[in-house]
């Protein structure tokens, strides 16, 4: 197979995506923030579009990673105290997750609920507004559990998994030039090239913590790149890039 051409996922509506209910987007902080510094580009693209579907009639929970900005705490925390616990090192990245949901707060602050969620034990009551920003929780997990919490929490249809990651492949494609990328995995079939064990800063499709509760949940996520005009198509049930994964 020559995995240098783009390979397509067709959508199968079947699986319900409808304005009936809201949908929850991972957001990966690589897209806000990368290494080279803000990407005001993806941002301004990504208030419009998220702007247009709202329009539309559409509602989301969009939960924020750290990016660049929790690596760079996390390298050089280490460097300079030498060995440091998971704990505080998923703290540090934590802390810059709740920077870039107060960015993403603010630049859609007339149509976002005032609150940030923070502190997923705290239910927002009473939603009026389209959208909801969320940051990190806790140690153990990356915002990919937290947004698997928020489609169990507010009745979701689905995660979306945006990120620097367009594909599952069956192996790192960054080590291993002939993985091939999959299409259609189930939970059971993610879980074997995930593993079980969470490390804070793993760039992953999909954290294994995550993995676990949606497994159980039985919720589909959707992992498709960085591509708006992507994202649109799988909103809008056509064909796209990427990798659907659900319940078997």
């Amino acid at each position: 197979m020559d995995i240098s051409q783009p390979i397509v996922q067709t959508y199968d509506k079947s699986f319900g995506l409808s304005k009936d209910k809201p949908l929850v987007i991972s957001l990966g902080g690589s897209l806000v923030i990368p290494n080279s510094g803000m990407d005001t580009k993806f941002l301004a693209q990504f208030n419009n579009f998220i702007r247009q579907k709202i329009a539309q009639g559409w509602r989301f929970f969009i939960v924020v990673g750290g990016g660049a900005t929790a690596r760079h705490y996390i390298e050089e925390a280490q460097k300079i105290a030498g060995h440091i616990t998971d704990w505080d090192l998923d703290f540090l990245g934590i802390h810059a997750t709740r920077l870039n949901a107060h960015l993403m707060r603010t630049i859609f602050q007339d149509v976002a609920h005032p609150r940030i969620i923070a502190n997923y034990e705290k239910k927002i009551t009473q939603l009026k507004q389209p959208l909801v920003i969320a940051a990190g929780w806790k140690p153990g997990f990356s915002t990919d559990y937290d947004a698997v919490i928020l489609a169990r929490d507010y009745g979701a249809q689905a995660v979306i998994n945006m990120s620097n990651i367009t594909q599952v492949f069956e192996k790192d494609p960054k080590k291993f030039p002939d993985a091939r990328p999959l299409h259609n995995l189930t939970w059971e079939e993610f879980e074997k090239i995930v593993g079980n064990k969470w490390s804070p800063g793993s760039n992953l499709p999909f954290d294994p913590v995550a993995t676990k509760l949606a497994k159980e949940l039985k919720i589909s996520v959707y992992v498709v790149g960085s591509d708006l005009n992507n994202l649109e198509n799988v909103i809008a049930g056509k064909i796209f890039l990427g990798t659907v994964i659900s319940p078997s």
